[in-house]
């Protein structure tokens, strides 16, 4: 994990932001220290002399002189562990949808002026005219209800579909780049009831899908060595598709295991 998050670490102590990396750490709430914790996961019991650590730790009990996860934590999260299921479970099971391009992050800032640029000292890599002819000049296809909430005002009314948060379980779809990013995100609201090495591979996962998330994005990101993928030309969104794929490939396993975890978790 320190291999994965030690450049973060590092930039956060000289007060240096990055405006890809620093959203697994800001829209997703895990701080660096919970991150590097271990756990093994529910049912499992840690001996000898560093289990005493875990004592003080939120989620553990005490037994003897070993620790485990609490069999309370089973009750306690209960309604987190459903709506994981039920929502995980309907992403499974719908086709993969591979034609949004990327655009969300395009119609946060789609005539949006200035106060809709998310981050203020990195440019728009078409400027802001033109990064409103590209959203102009394609449909809005997005699915996933956490991008769609930051559209413009203007952006809002030219998606396909109006999303709601009520509906979010109905509509997630596994071709989605931030469903796979999510994947990160349940895995962690049920620790230490899930274990740390799949919550690492979710995030290896949220991590590559940020990467090609912002090199699609319109924003210039050369200056930091992200090559951008240029959705605005037939050849970037081709390439863009591929990418996608391939992490949409990546999640399957990954929402599999951890939706066999959350149903084991609801029997016990």
């Amino acid at each position: 994990m320190d291999a994965l998050i030690g450049p973060h670490l590092s930039r956060q102590t000289r007060g240096e932001k990055h405006p890809v990396i620093d959203f697994l750490f800001t829209y997703y709430s895990l701080r660096p220290a919970q991150l590097r914790r271990w756990h093994p996961g529910y049912g499992v019991r840690l001996t000898g002399p560093a289990a005493h650590e875990y004592w003080d730790y939120s989620g553990y009990r005490r037994c003897g002189d070993d620790a485990e996860a609490d069999p309370r934590l089973l009750a306690q999260r209960r309604s987190m562990l459903e709506f994981t299921e039920r929502l995980l479970t309907g992403t499974a099971a719908r086709p993969a949808q591979l034609g949004c391009f990327g655009l969300h992050e395009w119609a946060m800032v789609y005539r949006g002026g200035e106060q809709a640029v998310r981050h203020s000292s990195t440019p728009l890599r078409l400027g802001p005219d033109g990064t409103d002819a590209v959203v102009e000049s394609m449909n809005l296809r997005c699915t996933h209800y956490d991008a769609f909430r930051f559209f413009t005002p203007d952006a809002v009314g030219r998606n396909e579909t109006e999303l709601r948060r009520e509906d979010q379980a109905g509509r997630e779809q596994p071709g989605c780049l931030h469903a796979g990013m999510d994947l990160y995100k349940w895995a962690y609201k049920l620790v230490p009831l899930i274990d740390s090495d799949l919550l690492m591979r979710c995030f290896e996962l949220a991590m590559d899908a940020r990467e090609l998330d912002m090199r699609a994005s319109p924003y210039d990101l050369a200056g930091l060595g992200y090559e951008p993928v240029p959705i605005e030309t037939a050849s970037g969104r081709a390439e863009y598709v591929r990418a996608q794929s391939a992490l949409t490939e990546r999640a399957a396993p990954l929402r599999t295991e951890l939706l066999e975890k959350c149903r084991t978790l609801l029997v016990r």
